[in-house]
């Protein structure tokens, strides 16, 4: 029987599906296994259908996850295919009867009214002790009576060392000596991953790796070279980045790879 041109047949596997996304994202297989942690053979296993080296389905539809992000494919669909060609995920638990949570919840405890009636007495005699206490005092002229002439209590002092300094912002604007104290014969870049990690690559004019690995959030990279600096960004959209002590603004969207070169002189407006 033929099953016909119907959309299963006509869609492209787990792997095949991930290898095009890379290849139209313009990575390369080292360069989304050092974005994913993910080890190259692995990568190359996953994007010829082949799971087995995965550990297990748990990891593998953790690996199809991680690859799909760094290519910025949905993994949704992805991993419902995956599934359904390995069996699906394992069955639920089934909770037990209720039945049998109710054979087996405690009887309730009897009130213990001997323990109510000694804190009763305890609280009785606390209060009469309060009582006299206060009337006592009263009498020997030291109740609230002083009236205008009781002197408000002096406010407490602050020692120096306790008052806090007002808190910093997190990433401040370099200030006009920073950017002045640059050397001008240089290319400097500064890359902060402002609003997510993002995997960052540094080449120099010769094609030398300066810097190369995955910038969690928060974290700033400063990379220095004479001639040029040849940059690729992954996640552009949340990368903060200064050339030369100056911001460079709309880099990229959230998700996007973008290359960027910069030599001593840039940017020319910034």
């Amino acid at each position: 029987m033929s099953i016909g041109n119907s959309p299963e047949a006509d869609r492209p596997s787990v792997g095949a599906a991930l290898q095009k996304a890379r290849i139209g994202a313009g990575l390369t297989v080292e360069e989304v296994s050092t974005t994913t942690r993910v080890r190259i053979p692995l990568v190359q296993a996953i994007e010829q259908d082949d799971f087995s080296r995965c550990g297990g389905d748990v990891y593998a539809r953790g690996h199809i996850r991680a690859l799909a992000r760094a290519v910025s494919l949905d993994s949704r669909p992805l991993i419902d295919q995956f599934d359904a060609e390995h069996g699906g995920r394992p069955a639920p638990t089934a909770a037990a009867p209720l039945f049998e949570a109710e054979r087996i919840r405690s009887e309730p405890r009897r009130p213990n009214w001997t323990a109510a009636m000694v804190a009763a007495i305890v609280a009785v005699v606390g209060f009469a002790g309060f009582t006299l206490f206060t009337g006592g005092d009263k009498s020997n002229g030291g109740s609230f009576a002083a009236g205008d002439n009781a002197k408000p209590a002096p406010a407490p002092t602050r020692h120096p060392s306790t008052i806090k300094p007002p808190l910093k912002p997190d990433h401040p604007e370099p200030s006009d000596s920073a950017v002045a104290g640059l050397p001008k014969d240089k290319v400097t870049i500064k890359v902060t991953a402002r609003d997510g990690q993002s995997w960052i690559s540094a080449k120099d004019a010769n094609g030398k790796l300066l810097e190369d690995g995955l910038l969690k959030k928060g974290e700033s990279k400063t990379i220095t070279d004479k001639e040029r600096i040849d940059l690729v960004l992954g996640n552009a959209g949340a990368v903060q980045l200064y050339v030369n002590g100056k911001e460079v603004k709309e880099i990229g969207h959230k998700g996007t790879v973008e290359r960027l070169s910069y030599t001593p002189g840039d940017p020319q407006a910034g």
